[in-house]
């Protein structure tokens, strides 16, 4: 397997659109109005939420919903603590996902999934994307979430990959792009948002769509 091409990703906000399933819910439960704050907001509640001690991503959805009602005194339904961690299983992929993963296979890449979720939540997201994915390592099992090392670590150590033959591909510059250039690992960043790059990733992409000729061109077969 070492002399094999892999590709690791993030999936939320990657692969499933994240956003738009978070926005949905918002939406639903406190109305259309308070929505983009609220979604603003929850990118900084989540990760304080995982820094201070291990909780499965079931709990830390709840909590952060819960956490976000009390801060803008809103009332959160009887019921509806749960709401995205019940609705997360039917987050669909970006337009662009199933067809770039399909071609990377197609150009015999490996595919993993590094996530900071619940093997029952990313098992539902695969279903989602509809490619075959080769590996995922979900926070869950190594009770740890990026930008910690461990999904790497843990990724190593399952397929014994050359780190000259892989490449991270994911959104998010806090918890993906920052951890993986620390690594020394090569980086795709797929700015959906316009936002600026810092660290630089090798490249950036505004979506998957040449993803994989951007892959090859890193790590050629």
């Amino acid at each position: 397997m070492a002399a094999q091409r892999w590709a690791t990703f993030d999936c939320y906000g990657t692969l499933i659109d994240w956003n738009l399933g978070l926005r949905r819910e918002f939406e639903r439960l406190f109305g259309v109005e308070v929505a983009p704050r609220l979604l603003e907001r929850y990118h900084e509640v989540e990760p304080e939420i995982e820094s201070e001690t291990f909780r499965s991503y079931h709990e830390v959805l709840t909590l952060a919903l819960e956490r976000l009602a009390e801060e803008e005194s809103l009332q959160l339904p009887e019921g509806e603590a749960v709401a995205l961690a019940r609705s997360l299983p039917d987050w669909p992929p970006f337009a662009e996902v199933p067809a770039a993963l399909a071609e990377l296979r197609e150009r015999s890449w490996q595919l993993a999934i590094l996530s900071n979720t619940d093997r029952d939540l990313i098992s539902a997201s695969q279903h989602q994307l509809g490619v075959p994915i080769d590996l995922a390592i979900v926070a869950e099992e190594i009770e740890s979430y990026k930008p910690g090392y461990a999904h790497w670590d843990r990724f190593f150590e399952a397929t014994a990959a050359d780190r000259e033959r892989h490449v991270h591909v994911a959104a998010s510059l806090f918890h993906d792009i920052v951890p993986a250039r620390e690594l020394g690992l090569r980086s795709v960043w797929i700015n959906r948002l316009g936002e600026q790059a810092e660290p630089e990733p090798d490249r950036e992409l505004p979506d998957l769509s040449e993803l994989p000729d951007a892959l090859d061109e890193l790590v050629p077969a």
